[in-house]
């Protein structure tokens, strides 16, 4: 099917009928970037009125479990979605690494915001390099991703679940005797943190989770209005370098129990993605790079998907979810 274009309107920034209410959790960096959206559309169009209202999603209700453990449908967005589609809200602004690759059938992805930078930054209690810290160093962080890319670089790190806002892990730290945490750079800078990193991690070591760095909007398909005001905040190089990794995901069907990462990136009008699938110990990993025109995003994702799939991926898959087939039926997030 189709998907439904919004009609050009005219006089916009003239409307004054229209309250618009974002649907958000309530962290500190999810209300940030609320707050950041808010502040554009009420500049672009000064007469309407814009408000946020604060969603407790199930992610943040379960707090004390790892999230590969807990990962099911929607952890970060579905208590958001149901609010769009009871029309308690009218758009909502998510963390594309959240965001689920395929939506309920009422709503979509409308708009895909410039990307910050999406590497990983390693934060240590002592100040000590990554490569520096001793033999059995203890790294928080709940990402399976993260885990596996840290224990192929060095064996002899020991992972330890950690869950929370940026706020909470950073107090983990100071007091639960961890040597360091790897969080997003995205994030980090934008709680202004920056002071708090010790490196910022090369994507050779650390691959970023898909869509790691970017904002989703995600509106009803036949709130035409909603979806015209928003245009402005879409990114057409972000959103096709987001969109090739999104169909990188969506091909492999991969969920939270499964390490996968990949960055797409744009060099003038051509695409570069880099993608990975690990194992849980980091004993294997499989990554790859393609590249090609920009405007075939989509298909250059699936291509990669399919190399890494004849290159190992599918056994690891299998292996993580007790497969014998070929057949791939999973929630397709990677929570991170």
């Amino acid at each position: 099917m189709k998907k439904r274009r919004p009609k050009k309107m005219k006089g916009l920034n003239q409307m004054t009928s229209r309250e618009i209410r974002i649907g958000t959790r309530g962290s500190k960096l999810a209300l940030f970037q609320a707050n950041w959206v808010k502040d554009l559309l009420t500049r672009t169009y000064p007469h309407l009125k814009v408000d946020l209202t604060i969603i407790k999603t199930t992610g943040d209700k379960i707090q004390d479990a790892p999230l590969a453990k807990i990962g099911g449908k929607g952890l970060f967005v579905k208590e958001i979605e149901e609010a769009l589609l009871e029309r308690k809200v009218d758009l909502a602004v998510h963390s594309i690494k959240d965001v689920p690759t395929e939506f309920p059938k009422e709503l979509h992805l409308a708009a895909i915001t410039k990307r910050e930078d999406p590497r990983d930054v390693f934060i240590s209690r002592t100040g000590a390099a990554l490569k520096d810290l001793p033999r059995g160093a203890k790294i928080g962080t709940s990402s399976l991703r993260r885990q596996a890319q840290l224990l192929h670089f060095r064996t002899d790190f020991e992972m330890i679940p950690l869950r929370g806002n940026l706020d909470t892990r950073l107090r983990k730290l100071d007091t639960q005797g961890l040597d360091a945490i790897v969080l997003a750079l995205a994030g980090v800078k934008r709680m202004g943190l920056e002071k708090r990193i010790t490196e910022i991690l090369p994507v050779e070591v650390s691959l970023p989770a898909i869509g790691q760095g970017a904002l989703g909007i995600e509106t009803r398909t036949d709130d035409l209005p909603v979806e015209e005001w928003i245009q402005f905040l879409n990114d057409p190089e972000s959103a096709l370098a987001v969109k090739s990794e999104r169909a990188f995901l969506k091909r492999l069907e991969g969920g939270c129990q499964v390490p996968i990462a990949a960055y797409g990136r744009n060099s003038g009008s051509t695409l570069q993605i880099d993608g990975m699938v690990g194992s849980v110990d980091g004993k294997r990993i499989i990554r790859h790079q393609v590249e090609g025109p920009a405007e075939n995003a989509e298909s250059l994702g699936v291509e990669l998907a399919e190399i890494l799939l004849s290159r190992g991926a599918r056994e690891i898959l299998d292996e993580v979810y007790g497969r014998s087939g070929p057949t791939i039926s999973l929630d397709n997030r990677n929570h991170d």
